[in-house]
């Protein structure tokens, strides 16, 4: 085929494919193609025999939200005798634990909760900063950023300055989910749209945090929602001058929702990582998902993913199905089983990570 031709001498001359292409190499491309070609533009980046890993936990500080995702099997509305604000050292008892498994970071996560400001989230991350100087932290999500941005009636960059001044280091690309303003229009209009996202996230980069990239597949979105996606996240890649540490994708877990449905499989999920991979030429280090795929995920590290997370804790996606084995040792001897030399990493410096 033609179009497989160029895409082949696209990637081997280390040029960016098209969107169209992209969309051909997910629909037929066969998966030994996939394999090889992410691994190509994976090697512009990595050692092609090693992956990098992680420790870590995200701790859910509270499950009180007002955003109202029909996808999500975690969040309760205020006044739910089930929802939770956690104190801070009830969170310091969640980090220890993580401690106890050798792990060196911690992301918080939690949810639209209408009665916390932007100096509330500073205060806290700064008294657990103190309690743990060695261990680094990925203080909120995008998402929850911007509406405590809104609630605190302040702009992004002031939000994001009061956050950097505090001694936040890190503000993870959670909450993006699909970024398809369709698809959130369907199933979280309580949230943002991409151009909102967006300017939240470079408003992060420029007050001199570091931020990542996510992605969830497999509700009811689109190819072409998915390509959007990829194309919106390149893009600003490009604008913030490669400056997003790395790009996490994983799967919707169906379990204790409204949306419901079936998640789809490990097949469909590696075939998404590769072309992510290869599309997103601007990207360093491509993350695969044990948290949602478990043993399956390591599979991944062969269509183009160098690096994976080992998770202690998340209550989101447990709720949601997700389950999380404390045998770290197990998975590490599959990936070396698979031909990888694992390497447990440190968390990226927020500048100049490349």
């Amino acid at each position: 085929m033609a179009i497989m031709d160029n895409i082949e001498r696209k990637i081997a001359a280390g040029s960016p494919v098209s969107r169209h292409e992209a969309a051909t190499l997910f629909l037929e491309a066969d998966d030994t193609t996939l394999q090889r070609l992410a691994t190509q533009v994976r090697a512009r980046f990595h050692k092609e025999t090693e992956a990098t890993y992680l420790i870590m936990a995200i701790v859910n500080y509270t499950n009180i939200c007002v955003a109202k995702c029909d996808y999500c099997s975690f969040f309760r509305l205020p006044h739910d005798k089930e929802g939770y604000l956690l104190t801070t050292e009830q969170v310091c008892q969640k980090i220890d634990q993580m401690v106890q498994h050798g792990g060196k970071l911690v992301g918080f996560n939690g949810g639209f909760h209408p009665k916390l400001r932007i100096d509330d989230y500073a205060k806290l991350f700064t008294e657990v900063r103190a309690r743990y100087p060695r261990l680094e932290f990925y203080e909120m999500t995008v998402a929850e950023f911007m509406f405590s941005c809104k609630v605190s009636k302040v702009t992004y960059d002031e939000g994001a300055a009061k956050l950097a001044a505090s001694g936040t280091r890190w503000v993870t690309g959670g909450g993006a989910e699909i970024m398809d303003n369709n698809f959130r229009k369907r199933h979280s209009p309580g949230k943002f749209t991409v151009e909102d996202y967006y300017n939240a996230q470079e408003a992060i980069l420029g007050a001199g945090m570091g931020s990542t990239a996510t992605m969830v597949i497999g509700f009811d979105e689109t190819l072409e929602e998915r390509l959007n996606h990829l194309e919106s996240l390149r893009t600003f890649q490009d604008r913030v001058g490669g400056t997003l540490a790395s790009f996490l994708c994983w799967t919707y877990k169906p379990w204790n929702n409204e949306f419901g449905g079936e998640e789809i499989k490990t097949a469909e999920y590696l075939r998404w990582l590769a072309v992510s991979r290869i599309y997103l030429h601007n990207m360093r280090n491509i993350r695969t998902s044990v948290l949602t795929k478990n043993e399956d995920a390591l599979l991944g590290l062969r269509f183009g993913a160098n690096d994976f997370d080992l998770p202690t804790e998340d209550e989101v996606t447990q709720k949601a199905g997700a389950t999380i084995s404390h045998d770290f040792e197990h998975l590490l001897t599959a990936a070396r089983n698979m031909g990888f030399k694992t390497l447990e990493r440190d968390a990226w410096p927020v500048r100049n990570w490349q």
